[in-house]
């Protein structure tokens, strides 16, 4: 059976290096911070200044001045610290993340990734600090569903929307299996409620086995 999308946060929860800097964007990759081990030593940043963010907040937890990137209510771990934008930006920049995970729209064999604009005339454009954490970032993992609403595969022989990153994506997590990428080409590493020649047969890429 395919993955939720808790499910698949929480695979890519387990595939963070304990004592990782990590970034999570917006959207379902806000998931993986309710995945965290207690313990990992993981620390997560958010762009709009926060160091040291917890899982999300529920009920009485909610503060409306502490958000994620996403506005999202979020808590605060101990240790945690606050800071510009200015200076969140320059820790995206400055290769002081070890990790962070994006949402994509495409990704291709080669590892660029599109995530901030369809090119669609009704799509409203949204790139916020994406291409920053997908150059500045020393690793990057894409979680998205494999195939659009209508079929057609997200991970392409080349990417048809703008792109955010070039040759910078390392890991494709997706609900039915997880890619290596780069320039050696697609490897699959697991599947989930499919099989290797079923995605063989539906992707346009050449697939290697993991």
């Amino acid at each position: 059976m395919s993955l939720s999308k808790d499910e698949m946060a929480a695979r890519v929860a387990a595939d963070i290096p304990a004592g990782s800097f990590v970034n999570l964007g917006i959207g379902q990759p806000t998931l993986v911070a309710d995945h965290l081990t207690a313990g990992s030593g993981v620390v997560l940043h958010t762009e709009n200044g926060l160091l040291n963010m917890g899982p999300a907040a529920h009920g009485d937890e909610i503060d409306p001045d502490l958000t994620n990137a996403g506005k999202q209510p979020v808590t605060e771990l101990p240790g945690s610290s606050y800071f510009s934008s200015a200076d969140s930006f320059a820790m995206m920049r400055g290769g002081h993340l070890d990790v962070c995970v994006l949402g994509a729209f495409q990704v291709s064999a080669a590892g660029d990734i599109a995530n901030w604009h369809t090119g669609e005339p009704d799509a409203i454009p949204a790139v916020g600090g994406a291409m920053d954490l997908a150059i500045g970032a020393k690793r990057v993992f894409v979680m998205m569903t494999l195939f659009a609403k209508d079929g057609t595969p997200k991970l392409v022989p080349s990417c048809i929307y703008p792109l955010t990153g070039v040759g910078c994506v390392d890991r494709v997590y997706t609900d039915v299996a997880v890619f290596q990428v780069g320039s050696s080409g697609v490897t699959v590493l697991e599947t989930f409620g499919t099989t290797y020649d079923e995605l063989a047969d539906r992707l346009d890429v050449p697939l290697a086995r993991g």
